[in-house]
């Protein structure tokens, strides 16, 4: 019973350490005349990943790798089917032609790429399927890439300083919220990965099926919250743009440290999460484009409500 209470608390230390992290180091990088342009693409766009990048350092560092690889995928899926079903709800999602164009094409690329990776024994007819360390460093490179793309567009995008912290700090305070941020990002994520073993021992569950339910689920909140709020707002670029950012975040440089501080070893019926992601990038792209317009209306996000439903119960039917 203690494990499950620590579970649920480490969802909460994550996120709040998370966002201690993202207050602390946007004040101090205020104090350093860094620019909000700066600051909102890398300072708050790591922050709504750092969840699952402690989730997935420590999980790897126990040898829990199906809890880490099932937490990068099961966020994905989860990002683009529950959140961006949420947010279209709240407010039909239009996007500017960079978003449709460029990052969405880049998030699916990148899961293709991933799939490719992981299977060596189809591919090379190896004796086992793993993400190694070379691939950990080509996912990184993937990732600067990405990162110079995104420098080029920003000033497109609109609402980008609403997801800015508003508060400064003195140096003094900014510092203890770094450091408890992390603290708290990394006990948080101790717990959860304890507890997810615990779960899926207990019910004779797999620690992939934990990982992809409800250790992606809870990572995934931060980006919920940013683009419920985002469509609430009507900034409706930010609400899809954080959304295939964190995707492609989570596959280039959440699984890419991963797997340089450690190979993941990949398991074979994990492909057909691999293929989810996939086909939930296809399905969103045909959307934007559904009627001639470059928009998530309300009734496609219950649509992916309903897949991202069906999915959770065949997960929970076959674990």
């Amino acid at each position: 019973m203690l494990a499950y209470v620590l579970m649920i608390l480490g969802f909460f230390l994550l996120i709040k350490g998370a966002d201690f992290l993202v207050t602390g180091a946007s004040s101090v990088a205020r104090r350093f005349h860094v620019s909000d342009l700066v600051i909102g693409l890398t300072v708050v766009a790591f922050g709504t990943s750092t969840p699952e990048l402690f989730v997935n350092i420590i999980a790897s560092m126990k040898g829990s790798t199906d809890i880490a690889i099932g937490n990068v995928l099961g966020s994905n899926i989860a990002n683009i089917l529950l959140i961006l079903g949420v947010a279209s709800i709240i407010y039909p999602l239009s996007v500017t032609r960079g978003t449709v164009w460029k990052e969405l094409p880049f998030s699916l690329l990148a899961a293709v790429v991933l799939g490719v990776m992981a299977n060596d024994q189809i591919i090379d007819k190896a004796s086992v399927s793993a993400i190694t360390r070379i691939d950990g460093l080509v996912l990184l490179s993937f990732f600067v890439i990405f990162l110079y793309y995104s420098v080029s567009i920003a000033k497109e995008i609109d609402g980008l300083s609403s997801q800015l912290p508003s508060e400064s700090h003195s140096m003094i305070k900014s510092i203890i919220m770094i450091a408890a941020g992390l603290a708290g990002l990394g006990v948080g994520g101790k717990w959860i990965v304890d507890g997810a073993v615990k779960l899926a021992s207990a019910y004779g569950m797999s620690e992939s099926l934990i990982g992809l339910t409800i250790v992606a689920i809870g990572t995934s909140l931060p980006e919920l919250a940013t683009s419920a709020v985002a469509a609430y707002k009507k900034n409706t670029d930010i609400a899809v743009g954080n959304v295939v950012g964190s995707n492609i975040f989570n596959i280039l440089f959440v699984l890419g440290i991963s797997a340089t501080i450690k190979p993941l070893p990949f398991q074979q019926s994990s492909n057909m999460d691999v293929g989810m992601v996939v086909l939930s990038s296809i399905l969103l792209f045909g959307f934007m484009f559904s009627f001639k317009k470059k928009s998530l209306d309300r009734w496609e996000g219950f649509g992916m409500l309903i897949l991202y439903s069906v999915y959770l119960w065949y997960l929970v039917a076959n674990g």
